[in-house]
């Protein structure tokens, strides 16, 4: 949630930095201006009627001390004037928490500002490639595609899925299962060694924890949700993970704050069909181990750059073909004032796929959780907060079965082989 000072300071710049994100209905900008200057009057107008009371109140108490009776009968007429003035107070304070509500429900529509050096752009194509490898697989034309490798091994059942569940849901065995924890496990170490404290969250969180992290109001329909007991299926570990600090207020000697959770993630994905998410192209369930960070304002930028130097070199060691990209202001989430994309390249498909999101939310999400910190002069701070997929599996093991395909079976990656403890599918 942007921070009303800002609005209230330069409401051009956020009208600016909003369409940048093409978020057109910038109007709200001057709605909620207008409500706070309509709020600070009704304010000042409650505050000024309390301290008519209280100076009512020590008249009346000065009054009785007298015990005279002209100055009870006087009390008694001011004690009528309270009473006015109480009914007034209810009334104003009534409008107030209707100016107050309206103001919010305002903020909370609007998304995170992009940072300076997000591109211009409105669709995907328009992201800037930061980086990419020269060579990419060059495979045979009888290459097969990961959903007929599955079959072929035996090592992942897409139909099982859709008899237990359905689409989306697919079933893991023998080799695929074993690679599965192979990789949760190796990802997990790789985040330990650099420094993350490993926690395992809770896959369902309450509508306080998925407004935090801004899942609320903007990604309600995308989530699973348990309307009798009002709980949400997580779609990432960062909501839980990042929800453990809400309300809280930090020591700057505690920067940085360094998690890191595996989870099953749930996403509805309502509306995706084609051939662009067979397999395990896009799926309603997938295992992904989340880093999250939270860091004093000044460092963020080069936490996120150390956040996406982690990622890259998870995708070296598993010797997979992989680009990076920064988000345009159109591709951006909700949330994110910058956010990096890796993609890996798909040889028997010949397309890149999203294997992670690192992004930078800077005060957005922190706003919302009311997490901050004391500085040095004693005042309550926003933190900032990022997250990023490190990495979500399910593209990842695509990626592994279609580059890694050979006349032997399905050759692993070397510093995989002390996880899955065999060289190749079979």
């Amino acid at each position: 949630m942007l921070q009303i000072d800002l609005i209230r300071r330069e409401p051009a710049v956020v009208k600016a930095k909003l369409a940048k994100k093409h978020f057109t209905n910038t109007e709200v900008v001057d709605e909620i201006i207008s409500l706070d200057q309509k709020r600070k009057l009704v304010k000042s107008d409650v505050d000024d009627l309390l301290s008519q009371r209280n100076n009512i109140s020590k008249e009346i108490g000065n009054l009785l001390k007298t015990k005279l009776p002209e100055d009870i009968a006087k009390a008694e007429q001011l004690k009528n004037e309270i009473a006015a003035i109480k009914d007034k107070i209810a009334v104003l304070e009534k409008d107030l928490e209707i100016i107050e509500l309206a103001q919010f429900n305002h903020l909370v529509s609007l998304p995170n500002l992009p940072a300076d050096i997000v591109p211009e752009g409105r669709f995907a194509e328009d992201n800037l490639c930061v980086f990419c490898v020269e060579e990419i697989p060059n495979l045979p034309e009888t290459a097969l595609p990961h959903w007929e490798l599955a079959a072929k091994y035996d090592i992942i059942d897409f139909e099982l899925g859709v008899k237990l569940t359905g689409a989306g849901f697919p079933v893991y065995k023998k080799q695929g299962a074993k690679l599965q924890r192979a990789l949760i496990s190796f990802f997990l170490d790789e985040a330990i060694a650099a420094g993350y404290v490993e926690v395992i969250p809770p896959l369902m969180v309450n509508k306080d924890s998925a407004f935090g992290t801004g899942q609320l109001p903007d990604k309600e329909g995308q989530m699973y949700h348990i309307t009798e007991d009002e709980f949400y299926m997580i779609p990432t570990a960062e909501v839980p993970i990042t929800n453990i600090y809400r309300d809280i207020i930090l020591k700057e000697s505690q920067f940085p704050v360094k998690m890191v959770g595996y989870t099953p993630c749930f996403r509805r994905e309502a509306g995706s069909y084609g051939a662009d998410v067979r397999g395990l192209n896009r799926l309603h369930q997938f295992d992904k181990v989340e880093i999250v960070q939270i860091q004093h304002p000044d460092k963020s930028y080069e936490t996120l750059d150390n956040m996406v130097a982690h990622v890259e070199g998870l995708l070296k060691k598993l010797e997979l073909p992989y680009r990076i990209l920064r988000l345009c202001g159109g591709d951006m989430s909700f949330g994110s004032a910058l956010t990096y994309d890796f993609e890996c390249y798909s040889a028997a498909q010949k397309r890149w796929l999203e294997v992670s999101s690192v992004s930078n939310f800077e005060s957005f999400q922190s706003n919302r959780l009311k997490l901050r910190y004391k500085d040095a002069n004693g005042k309550n701070v926003l933190a900032h907060t990022l997250n990023g997929s490190a990495l979500a599996l399910a593209r990842i093991v695509a990626c592994l079965l279609e580059n890694n395909q050979t006349e032997n079976g399905i050759r692993i990656p070397d510093a995989l082989k002390p996880y899955t403890g065999f060289e190749y599918i079979h």
